[in-house]
């Protein structure tokens, strides 16, 4: 056993040089590249994407693996589960067809510039055509990689949060109906009317020097990482040592970009607070999605929303914009950014809301995916189920269908993961309370003491586990969604 495990080392050397390839493509496409030269480039990816390939169904490896997954309880414990993935990743690799594969690449980086410009152009039939073959594409997929056990869109599921399937998001979201959802109707009967000062202009440059407070205040480590900005927010890694955030500035829309870098920071100290044994691995970075949406979602709202954390702050973002927020009280600020009210964009919305949006696009993809809903319908579909759930009809297919990029990149499945990423935090949090004061140790100025709890029951893992098998470390209790419904109703009832 011991040639196939050095070939598999040396030849994942070869595959995580591949991965980097696509991380620094990846992260230039969205925040420096122009639209055209990204236009122009998109066959290289197809052929990148077939080296990926290549190197992944390279008969050797796919040898090497099979004889180390035969024998994984000999491994230690970390690349016993490693090799569980990627033997799992190398026979649904080799399921897709190559030419497929390739196309699909390439498909993925021409609609990405073009789903930018149907968002700001507010023109759904300019993004349609590439939607539509990307669908066809997720389709294929839920066919290609079936197994007597996992069909259909369970297929895209697990994909992007391990063990989770339509079953047990049904029983999830059905709490969450049950128990949240009269109340946040009651709590949003009635309009909430933005305060004028909230409406002044806030000058970018100004927004960007106090997102670089942020990071300081999160103890991001400014040595292995940058921000930028970008259409859509998002956090990008490779290893401990290179983690990417950015932000999107409005200037008529203050805390969007404020809550964007809180939010990105909590993804980046989950990546840069993993065990540095696990770089040059596979099983370094978040374990699934789910588990990174919990952090991005609990820095965001539990601590950033948090009259704790805007007592010690507040003053700083006062000062970066005085006199604009001279007579703007903290209760007044700490108010407005808890303000939950029905309204057209996820990325804004208040976490006491921020269920139905997920709720709503896991049903759009559930009837997509089943070929129940097509792409040429989806506009009409999704401002008929917002109006149902929200009150509100999108004015625009930019503030409706087209709001998120996603489907751009083919990610059916993922939404899904943010709803059970908040109800996670919610529970952490629950059981960080257990061991220190949260809310008190806010105090010291930074978030040193929530990040080090962090690292010791979540973060130094990685993907050196499954994420239900984390959380249990973590908490000694299997996901249980009552925290996060707990939660929600007890801060919002006291509004």
């Amino acid at each position: 056993m011991q040639k196939e495990l050095d070939f598999y080392l040396q030849h994942r050397k070869k595959l995580i040089a591949m991965h980097y390839v696509n991380f620094v493509i990846g992260w230039d496409m969205q925040t420096d590249a122009a639209e055209n030269s990204i236009l122009a480039n998109s066959e290289q990816a197809a052929v990148i994407s077939e080296m990926s390939y290549n190197l992944t169904t390279d008969p050797e490896y796919e040898r090497s693996v099979g004889v180390l997954f035969k024998h994984r309880d000999e491994l230690d414990e970390v690349l016993r589960h490693e090799i569980e993935v990627v033997y799992k990743d190398i026979q649904d690799t080799k399921k897709i067809p190559l030419d497929e594969y390739m196309a699909y690449s390439e498909l993925t980086s021409q609609a990405y510039p073009i789903y930018v410009r149907a968002k700001n152009e507010n023109n759904f039939e300019l993004f349609r055509p590439y939607l539509e073959k990307i669908v066809e594409f997720c389709r294929k997929q839920t066919v290609w990689l079936q197994t007597s056990k996992v069909k259909g869109y369970d297929v895209l599921l697990d994909m992007y949060e391990p063990h989770y399937n339509q079953k047990k998001y049904d029983q999830f979201f059905k709490v969450l109906r049950k128990k949240l959802v009269p109340f946040v109707k009651r709590k949003t009967k009635k309009p909430v009317k933005v305060p004028k000062w909230a409406t002044q202009t806030f000058e970018k440059e100004k927004q960007r020097e106090f997102c670089e407070y942020i990071r300081d205040v999160m103890c991001f480590d400014k040595s292995r990482g940058i921000m930028k900005e970008s259409e859509h927010p998002f956090t990008s890694g490779f290893g401990t040592d290179d983690v990417r955030i950015t932000t999107h500035y409005y200037e008529d829309h203050l805390e969007y970009a404020i809550f964007s870098a809180i939010h990105e920071g909590g993804h980046a100290t989950y990546e840069q607070q993993c065990d540095k044994s696990l770089n040059g691995t596979f099983s370094g970075g978040g374990a699934s999605l789910g588990l990174h949406e919990s952090q991005s979602r609990f820095y965001e709202n539990i601590i950033g929303r948090s009259r704790a954390f805007w007592e010690v702050h507040y003053p700083k973002l006062q000062e970066i914009f005085a006199p604009k927020l001279n007579k703007v009280s903290l209760d007044q600020f700490v108010k407005y950014i808890n303000r939950a009210e029905a309204s057209f964009v996820r990325t804004e919305a208040d976490e006491l809301t921020y269920p139905l949006h997920i709720m709503l696009r896991y049903e759009i993809e559930q009837k997509v995916i089943a070929g129940e809903l097509e792409v040429k319908d989806l506009p009409k579909y999704w401002n008929e189920k917002f109006t149902e759930y929200f009150g509100i009809t999108p004015p625009t297919d930019t503030l409706g269908v087209l709001q998120d990029v996603h489907w751009a990149y083919g990610n059916f499945g993922y939404f899904p993961t943010y709803a059970l990423g908040s109800a996670i935090a919610a529970q952490l949090y629950h059981h960080m309370n257990k061991d220190f004061d949260v809310e008190e140790s806010l105090k010291e100025g930074t978030t040193k003491k929530i990040n080090e709890w962090l690292r010791e029951r979540v973060h130094k893992y990685g993907a050196s586990k499954y994420p239900d098998e984390i959380l249990r470390l973590a908490t000694g209790e299997d996901f249980n969604p009552n925290y996060y419904v707990d939660y929600l109703i007890k801060k919002y009832s006291k509004k």
